[in-house]
């Protein structure tokens, strides 16, 4: 018999929350401290998180974190933000006057196929979670300071054009785990050399579990919470690492 009160949780994450938000909220609703949650999303972001209730699931956590993900995504071109989406300083970029000029459509998809997919490296962002000498990354950023940070190897999967026009891409993006999407807009503005920031980001996908599958965070009370858990041996979807031998 499965216990009941450990297990997976899939949230729909809402804007302005920090998934730690979502953490905390939790806590309270269930009575259990041991919470935790597989790959951080901003918080302008929305989307699929995947939270572990109670020990026997954070345990595994791990696992979930390291799976691809999908994300829905507008990059705005010609401007450059602070943090690389909109809460930092958005400064327009000065073409020169040459915005008949800008990239159409078709540049951008050849610029995606020739620089933009399979393997690379990236260099996190300094508004980022990653610690280093014990500070967060973010912390240092908000104080003006700027550290070295080393290069990660990333893949990206896939990057379909959905829509371009009025200088926003709308894009669907698979990419390996510790990717970061504002960093790739930033990149592909700064291939054209015009700028570009992410307007908007939603995790749709991690590994086999889909945001269409998640609770938003009111949906999930005292009285249902138990209702919603995903057990190892109860859900066909969930990745195979996750099943024990």
């Amino acid at each position: 018999m499965s216990d009941s009160t450990t297990g997976f949780l899939l949230v729909d994450k809402p804007a302005g929350w920090t998934s730690f938000d979502v953490v905390a909220k939790l806590r309270s609703t269930t009575g259990i401290k041991k919470i935790g949650h597989a790959g951080t999303l901003d918080p302008f972001a929305t989307g699929l998180l995947v939270v572990a209730v109670g020990r026997e699931a954070t345990k595994q956590i791990d696992r979930f974190v390291k799976q691809d993900k999908t994300y829905e995504t507008q990059f705005k071109i010609g401007y450059t933000s602070t943090t690389g989406d909109p809460e930092g300083e958005i400064q327009p970029v000065d073409d020169g006057g040459k915005y008949d000029a800008w990239p159409n459509k078709e540049r951008v998809e050849q610029a995606i196929k020739e620089s933009f997919l399979g393997e690379m490296l990236q260099k996190p962002p300094m508004y980022s979670a990653i610690k280093i000498g014990g500070k967060k990354l973010y912390e240092l950023a908000r104080q003006g300071k700027e550290v070295e940070r080393k290069d990660r190897r990333i893949t990206i999967y896939s990057f379909d054009v959905i829509d371009y026009k009025d200088a926003v891409l709308t894009a669907v993006i698979r990419v390996s785990s510790g990717t970061y999407i504002r960093v790739i807009a930033q990149d592909l503005g700064e291939y054209f050399g015009l700028g570009a920031y992410c307007l908007q980001l939603r995790r749709t996908r991690i590994g086999d579990f889909d945001v269409k599958d998640a609770h938003a965070i009111d949906q999930v009370t005292k009285e249902n919470w138990q209702t919603f858990l995903i057990n190892n041996s109860d859900l066909p979807s969930q990745p195979k690492s996750l099943i024990k031998n």
